[in-house]
């Protein structure tokens, strides 16, 4: 199996292990799939944090409101009686105005926070650093997690506006925001190696050969924005570990070139010619003046 390290500009995203044989429109597909689920992962985490801490959302039309002005207004949040946390709920008022402050009891909090780690760890970047592949059977479990953890907390469900309900669907809108920037529609994946577009009409071994153990860096990016900056040729570490080396070196040399001491050349035993003066008898004879 080839293994590919898939990277999004300069970052590591995770590892995949493909068939040498695979067509390149089925590896872009399954690319896709695994990168944007990993960021659906990582929304649904993301919410599901505020939801234990702060409870259901409330309804788009209160949200960012104060109480005064709910009471004016004479708003009322009709699924908060319908959407109760499994044991009761303890009240935390969230500042932003985003959830209704119902927050799960701790037991139950811990149920969704516990839920949220497991899940964060399966499809995270740490696995391409464990050599770790990811697949989309691990995403979908991730989700499948996720789901399962807001149903034993909230069992008769999330109202239909609540963004976690919504990811869950299949119907979260994120036009207009940075987490939708990062999205990329499977239709509009492109895969990037070696300065090279892997069209999809080839296979993957038309570009790395028919070596099952190769082991590339694929980028993936939207059609349309040209290809991607060139791997370095040594990484950051290995750079940092180069000018570490030539530091410590240079260190040194001064170090020597500071220590340097001739003295010892006026020493007998550094007289080159000793043997020849001893032979001569001439080796104790000193001059001076007179």
């Amino acid at each position: 199996m080839v293994q590919l390290r898939v990277k999004r500009g300069d970052e590591n995203q995770f590892l995949l292990e493909a068939s040498g044989s695979i067509s390149v429109e089925e590896l872009t597909v399954q690319v896709t799939r695994i990168y944007n689920g990993r960021l659906k992962v990582q929304r649904l985490c993301s919410e599901m944090e505020e939801l234990a801490e702060h409870g259901i959302s409330l309804p788009p039309n209160m949200q960012g409101l104060t109480d005064d002005q709910v009471e004016d207004l004479k708003l009322k949040d009709e699924w908060a009686e319908k959407c109760t946390p499994s044991g009761g709920s303890v009240f935390k008022k969230d500042e932003i105005g985003r959830r209704n402050g119902h927050a799960p009891n701790e037991k139950m909090m811990q149920v969704l926070k516990k839920t949220i780690e497991e899940a964060k760890a399966l499809i995270s970047k740490k696995q391409a650093e464990a050599n770790v592949c990811v697949t989309v059977e691990m995403v979908k479990e991730a989700l499948d997690q996720l789901r399962g953890a807001v149903m034993i907390v909230y069992p008769m469900g999330l109202p239909p506006y609540d963004p976690i309900r919504l990811e869950f669907e299949d119907k979260e809108d994120l036009s207009g925001t940075q987490a939708g920037l990062q999205v990329i529609e499977e239709s509009e994946a492109q895969l990037w190696w070696a300065a090279k577009e892997l069209k999809r009409t080839q296979k993957l071994s038309d570009y790395v050969g028919k070596n099952e153990k190769t082991k590339i860096v694929v980028k993936i990016q939207k059609k349309g924005q040209g290809a991607p900056a060139r791997e370095p040729v040594i990484s950051n570490e290995e750079q940092k570990q180069m000018m570490l080396y030539y530091y410590r070196r240079q260190e040194e040399l001064k170090k020597l070139e500071e220590n340097e001491d001739d003295s010892c050349l006026d020493s007998e035993w550094a007289d080159s010619a000793a043997l020849k003066k001893q032979f001569h008898g001439v080796k104790d004879i000193k001059w001076r003046p007179r």
